[in-house]
């Protein structure tokens, strides 16, 4: 597998390259050279394949020799190994649930692979691995469970003050072991700012070997392709071949995978990118031109992103053709209160509890579905266990809620957290003065 930058088509990098290096020196995005397609007849019998089967197909397809196929089956066995069930809330609508890994969310599908990946390249080598992560929320906690004590590397976790969920900031700050906290007093976009200029920084990547376990890093993307392939293959088992998936959208990691696996030949009818009061694209793609603005803090935090990282990627995906996004992805923006309706119309209409981001997804599903009725099945990914946001969800409806295995535990753990202001400088004092 070669990639080469969103920003110079004619580098050329390995897998390994990339996955180590996250960010090119100019500052674009890893891309693969080519996009793979599946084998029709693969797509065609889908239904009849597990989640770790599908997994392992994608995964060998867009990798391919660089990492031997049996080496990859025990990557993906272990990595991939909870479920990503689609449940009917109605005839037509469904949702995708991705929280049944340890750390609660989507992201422990990205944090997983790519650190079984990041151990098999780096078996052989000596030096100390330096993952460097900034989360608005389900990122780190994800990060730091895939990473919890794999040998060789170390994470530090770079989060914004008073913007995360008390359960996502327990995840972050009681593992010890090989996993660092940093609470930074600003933003989510502050707190990227700074891995991205670390990462940029020739002293400090002299002395340190450092690498990105944000959705930059391809390792991240790929595996967040497996569950768009799994959800149509159990659409499919269930008679329905048209699908529209909508997304709850704020670094445009998660929809930029299922638009990968869209060129790579899943039929999608359409995306849909649901967004809360960080609009930086639906703007875009209303008045062609791309301004992101400071991020705002919402109920749905993990969407507040003010610049998304992955828009370049997606850009790319389609050759900045703004006509042809248009045709694939449409938006919808949603406000606090309206996110906090959603939410007690879930519950008390399906005996459904969903996070904020869910909630999201959910409205813009429906929006979408008012505007284009149709023969298709609606679903809607729910990226986080409600169980992570009591402050969002009304106490009633709190109180219903299943606790996932482990998380009665959090509170008993000793929280460990270094805070700094928004400064470079202190940040890179504290890496280096930190070895």
């Amino acid at each position: 597998m070669k990639l080469y930058s969103t920003n110079n088509k004619a580098l050329r990098v390995s897998f390994k390259e990339a996955v180590f290096n996250s960010l090119p020196e100019d500052k674009g995005l890893y891309m693969p050279e080519v996009i793979p397609q599946l084998d029709p007849l693969f797509l065609r019998n889908i239904q009849q394949y597990s989640l770790q089967e599908i997994a392992f197909t994608i995964a060998n397809t867009l990798i391919g020799a660089d990492i031997p196929v049996n080496d990859l089956k025990k990557i993906i066995k272990d990595a991939i190994d909870f479920d990503a069930p689609v449940k009917f809330l109605a005839a037509d609508t469904a949702v995708l649930e991705l929280f049944h890994g340890p750390s609660y969310a989507f992201k422990d599908f990205g944090a997983r692979f790519m650190s079984r990946v990041m151990g098999y390249f780096s078996a052989a080598d000596d030096q100390l691995l330096d993952v460097l992560v900034a989360t608005s929320g389900d990122t780190g906690g994800a990060v730091a469970l895939g990473f919890l004590g794999v040998e060789g590397t170390r994470v530090t976790i770079l989060y914004p003050k008073g913007k995360v969920s008390e359960v996502q900031e327990l995840q972050l700050t009681t593992n010890g072991q090989n996993i660092r906290a940093i609470e930074v007093d600003g933003t989510f976009d502050d707190c990227q700012a700074l891995v991205k200029r670390a990462f940029n920084d020739q002293e400090l990547n002299q002395q340190l070997r450092l690498t990105s376990a944000n959705s930059i890093n391809i390792a991240r993307l790929i595996p967040q392709t497996f569950y768009y392939f799994y959800a149509y293959a159990q659409l499919k088992a269930q008679g329905v071949d048209r699908v529209v998936f909508t997304v709850p959208s704020g670094n445009f990691g998660n929809i930029g995978a299922g638009l990968l696996a869209f060129k790579m030949g899943l039929p999608v009818e359409q995306f849909v990118a649901a967004t809360n009061a960080n609009d930086t694209v639906p703007r875009f793609l209303k008045s062609g031109h791309y301004e992101p603005k400071p991020s705002v803090q919402t109920l749905a935090n993990a969407m507040d992103v003010g610049d998304p990282s992955n828009w370049v990627r997606i850009q790319d995906l389609f050759g900045k053709d703004i006509e042809e996004l248009k045709k694939i992805i449409t938006t919808y923006t949603y406000q606090d209160q309206e996110t906090k309706a959603a939410m007690e119309q879930l519950y008390h209409s399906y005996h459904y509890i969903a996070c904020p981001h869910t909630a999201i997804a959910w409205l813009a599903s429906q929006a979408y579905k008012g505007e284009h009725p149709g023969q298709y099945g609606s679903v809607f990914l729910s990226t986080a266990h409600p169980c992570k946001f009591p402050d969002a969800i009304s106490e009633e409806v709190f109180a219903k809620i299943k606790l996932p295995a482990g998380a009665e535990k959090l509170d008993a753990k000793n929280k460990e957290v270094v805070a700094l202001a928004v400064d470079y400088d202190a940040f890179k004092h504290y890496l280096l003065n930190h070895k």
